[in-house]
């Protein structure tokens, strides 16, 4: 019996449906199926939900109000996406968006480690607002006293879902490295990789790799911002995504999902894992 990998794909800003991964998930099991079959099991982490009713109340609220507010369509984009990123920010007095974005994430770790095994080597992909809070969320199980209490209460001490089995970690289009500017020469990075995923599996050599397209604004790479985090970024990988358009503007922040140039070395990474892991067992 082979071992099966989970994958988590976390979106990032922005008012997204339920689906909003699934041309992701078609091409990588097309890429991956010949050779891992189906053990490969992917969920998506749809954490907007916990914020879309209160946008759109907001929203709702603003057009009541009687205001003379030019600009409608862009007024409710900036709600749509940029509410997402102050909404989620830690307040001296109140976390409630930032522990309810946690805690989908656990519930989605919970269900892959029921699905894929509670040891199977983990996988996560990030894109966009979800790289900060994959690197948040990440910071925090390596920091017991820092994770949400929501969390905790959905979480099993499975080493899946404590972090320990981490093996690939892909970011797209990530603003991390803003985010970096809140702390002392840019911050401390997570822990890569868990020391325990070599226990488990000491035939796999787990990455850490972060696209980035030049015509994305929002996108930076991430080496370069201290040692720390030099040496445990495995690469920042340039890449030009999007159509001949859309490509070549700060629209190639949306064009990530479905590129081939990071599709494939995403599934090629999980083949690689897959075959490490699986040949040592037999």
């Amino acid at each position: 019996m082979t071992q099966k990998l989970a994958v988590a794909v976390i979106h990032g800003m922005g008012n997204q449906t339920e689906d909003f991964a699934d041309a992701m998930i078609t091409q990588i099991n097309e890429l991956c199926m010949p050779v891992t079959a189906h053990d490969v099991v992917i969920r998506p982490v749809h954490w907007t939900r916990v914020l879309q009713q209160e946008e759109r109340t907001l929203w709702q609220r603003m057009q009541a109000s009687g205001a003379d507010l030019k600009l409608p369509l862009a007024r409710r984009f900036l709600i749509d996406f940029l509410a997402d990123i102050i909404a989620y920010q830690v307040t001296p007095h109140d976390s409630m968006v930032y522990d309810a974005v946690h805690t989908v994430l656990a519930e989605t770790l919970r269900g892959l480690a029921a699905e894929a095994g509670e040891r199977a080597p983990l996988c996560i992909i990030a894109h966009s607002l979800g790289s900060v809070i994959v690197s948040n969320y990440l910071y925090d199980l390596q920091h017991p006293h820092l994770i949400p209490a929501r969390a905790q209460a959905v979480m099993q001490p499975t080493p899946l879902e404590q972090g320990d089995t981490l093996a690939l970690l892909y970011m797209m289009g990530s603003p991390l490295a803003l985010w970096s500017l809140r702390y002392r020469d840019f911050g401390t990075p997570i822990a890569f990789p868990p020391p325990a995923v070599r226990d488990y599996y000491p035939a796999v050599v787990p990455q850490w790799v972060n696209f980035y397209d030049p015509d994305d604004v929002a996108a930076f790479p991430l080496q370069a911002l201290n040692t720390a985090y030099a040496s445990v970024v495995t690469q920042d990988t340039r890449v030009q995504v999007g159509g001949v358009i859309e490509g070549k503007t700060p629209l190639a922040h949306l064009a990530y999902w479905t590129d081939e140039d990071v599709i494939r070395p995403i599934a090629e990474g999980l083949i690689g894992v897959w075959r490490a892991v699986n040949q040592a067992q037999s």
